[in-house]
């Protein structure tokens, strides 16, 4: 079931209970996992946020995708399974990756 939610382009500021209030207009949050850097402690920008039922999480990506949020334009879509590496990989964020824009062959970034 798609339940989980890749949440983008968060402020800094932005908290678990700010995020739980907002996805709860929209259903039951069963959890909130706002992603930090293991080194700094501080947030990386993104969080995951797993709603009840499919038709909440659905209805969550309606509501706040390109929401305005702390002066920042949210990016809300279904979360992806994250690859299994081997390298480096870790149950950090639940095993699942956030979303990525276009990607070249070589791994980069495209450039249009």
């Amino acid at each position: 079931m798609d339940t989980k939610l890749y949440v983008g382009n968060l402020s800094y500021s932005t908290t678990e209970e700010q995020l739980r209030d907002l996805f709860s207009q929209a259903g039951t949050v069963v959890s909130v996992a706002l992603i930090s850097d293991r080194d700094t402690g501080r947030s990386r920008g993104f969080a995951f946020v797993e709603m009840q039922t499919q038709a909440e999480a659905q209805k969550a990506i309606s509501l706040f995708n390109n929401y305005q949020l702390d002066n920042r334009t949210l990016t809300v879509n279904i979360a992806r399974p994250r690859k299994e590496s081997g390298y480096g990989a870790s149950d950090r964020g639940g095993g699942y990756e956030r979303s990525r824009g276009p990607r070249d062959r070589r791994g980069g970034s495209r450039r249009y």
